[in-house]
């Protein structure tokens, strides 16, 4: 499949569905490339759908099913659009530090395909400790990466050919809160949990 280059080439790439509940469509969206007019359009929609049809099959239905709506903050970013807002500090990482993360039409340095989305679930947006959840995902999915939000509980949530499972936080206590190597990864977690299953 190639980029497309018109209104229907688009809306049909658009209409692709990566899961159950979730179209490619709902993913394209992005407040730089609006405001600046930078496509935001993958340049190899085929990497792009088949990393994103693992993000959602894998991480974010499971998600839905067990929490409710899911709401999408911010996901798919084409380069141009995630390297302008690197060199415009609109928060988004370097290209290369992206690669896979939320340039999901771009391998990582190993070749490694993934994809990132920033998400929210307005159910459990008035959760008194966002640990809770990110124990209830490291506990119960297969995801790479967490990063966790002070806005509207939001996170950033990564499907990753080869998952780091590591979990950092904006939020206090902020840091890093778990990671390969630290005693906590195999624990026993589910007291986090219990008040909001």
């Amino acid at each position: 499949m190639r980029k497309p280059g018109s209104v229907r080439g688009l809306e049909e790439l658009g209409r692709v569905r990566l899961s159950q509940s979730f179209y490619l469509r709902e993913f394209l969206h992005s407040e730089i490339a609006e405001i600046h007019g930078i496509s935001n359009i993958p340049d190899n929609p085929e990497l792009a759908i088949a990393a994103g049809t693992r993000l959602c099959e894998e991480l974010l239905e499971p998600l839905n099913e067990s929490f409710g709506r899911i709401v999408i903050r911010s996901a798919y970013r084409s380069a141009a659009v995630n390297g302008f807002g690197n060199a415009n500090k609109l928060n988004c990482a370097s290209n290369e530090a992206d690669r896979a993360g939320h340039i999901w039409d771009l391998r990582d340095g190993d070749g490694h395909m993934g994809a990132t989305a920033c998400i929210v679930i307005p159910r459990l947006a008035a959760a008194a400790d966002w640990r809770g959840m990110a124990w209830w995902i490291h506990d119960h999915l297969p995801y790479s990466h967490l990063q966790f939000f002070p806005k509207l509980h939001a996170f950033n949530i990564q499907w990753h050919e080869r998952p780091r499972k590591r979990i950092d936080s904006y939020v206090a206590p902020r840091g890093c809160l778990t990671k390969p190597g630290m005693a906590n990864q195999t624990e026993d977690h589910s007291s986090w949990y219990a008040e909001f299953l």
